[in-house]
């Protein structure tokens, strides 16, 4: 009978010395021999299998869906960066060339995006049209708009925009200014909240796939309680027994990944239509966003992850317990 002792197989009287190459391929060689088999077992096993895969799906679901939601409330904030514009109305009596001075004063500064001027007669013009007032306006002996210009801060965030406009402020031809942003600051405020919530509800859901995960590799540990027991009689290590358990976890978090995947993108292709049909009446391009591929790789990551971290607390407690018995 062949033996391996330290690197070298000795079968009678003859020693061949095993090379690290070789050793090397045949540590992996195994390694994907009992991946096979430990999806085998899963297959073999498929009202378990399925019922566990599911629940992990199902599982991972919720706090991916939350993710999206974040994400595509976080669009509609980013959306509105416009909502950061300042508004700056010039002091009466000022020239054109003064005005156009300070729209380039403004324009070289770091902190400012955009400046844009609109003079007092277009502002009339404008208001004109859209009030419906044209030609009760016609009536006015002078123009009573002040020029007004429009300053996009390069941070659009609210606290760097209010500071940004009480600077403005000590401009000599600044008769006032308006930011209107409080909202902007509660739409922040909600997606912090959902931030926390999605963190917390994912903390709690992925400790109970360990829990669930751990349970499942408890019980087919118990199933093959005997099949262990030769195992070590004969001289197998816990960590030989210990792997095939390992890898069905991982197979658990692959699958369950995959189906946690699926459900959100139905989910979304059917959610699509709905808001489809409010946004048209907004007449706006709002397209839900879906996982992107490093997202969806991440979810994978952490699935496998679980999968693995489940099966290694409930193979370290219980194969180590199991021991062969006396005749």
């Amino acid at each position: 009978m062949s033996m391996l002792f330290s690197g070298r197989v000795t079968s009678g009287a003859s020693a061949r010395k095993v090379g690290p190459v070789r050793r090397f391929l045949m540590f992996w060689i195994d390694h994907v021999r009992q991946a096979l088999f430990s999806l085998g077992e899963l297959w073999r096993t498929p009202s378990a299998s399925m019922l566990t895969i599911a629940v992990l799906g199902v599982s991972l679901t919720l706090p991916t869906t939350l993710h999206l939601l974040v994400k595509n409330v976080q669009q509609i904030s980013d959306g509105f960066t416009e909502a950061a514009e300042i508004s700056l109305f010039i002091k009466e009596g000022s020239s054109d060339k003064q005005i156009a001075g300070l729209v380039h004063i403004l324009e070289s500064d770091k902190e400012i995006a955009r400046v844009t001027w609109i003079n007092k007669q277009q502002a009339l013009d404008e208001f004109s049209q859209v009030s419906g007032f044209g030609s009760a306006l016609s009536l006015l002996k002078a123009n009573p708009l002040p020029d007004v210009l429009l300053v996009l801060p390069s941070n659009t965030a609210a606290e760097p925009a209010k500071q940004l406009l009480t600077r403005l402020l000590n401009e000599r031809l600044v008769d006032t200014g308006k930011l209107d942003i409080d909202w902007l600051i509660r739409l922040e405020a909600i997606v912090s909240l959902l931030r926390q919530a999605v963190l917390v509800i994912a903390l709690l859901l992925l400790s109970a796939v360990l829990l669930i995960i751990g349970n499942t590799i408890r019980l087919s540990i118990m199933n093959k309680k005997d099949e262990i027991e030769v195992m070590k009689l004969v001289g197998a290590t816990d960590a030989f027994i210990q792997r095939p358990f390992l890898y069905s976890g991982v197979w658990f978090g692959v699958f369950g990944g995959l189906v946690s995947f699926l459900i959100v993108e139905m989910m979304l292709w059917w959610l699509q239509g709905a808001i489809g049909g409010v946004t048209s009446l907004y007449q706006s391009q709002f397209q839900l966003m879906s996982l992107n591929f490093s997202e969806f790789i991440g979810l994978m990551l952490i699935a496998v992850l679980l999968g693995l971290g489940g099966s290694y607390l409930s193979v370290r407690r219980h194969i180590s317990s199991i021991e062969p018995t006396g005749p």
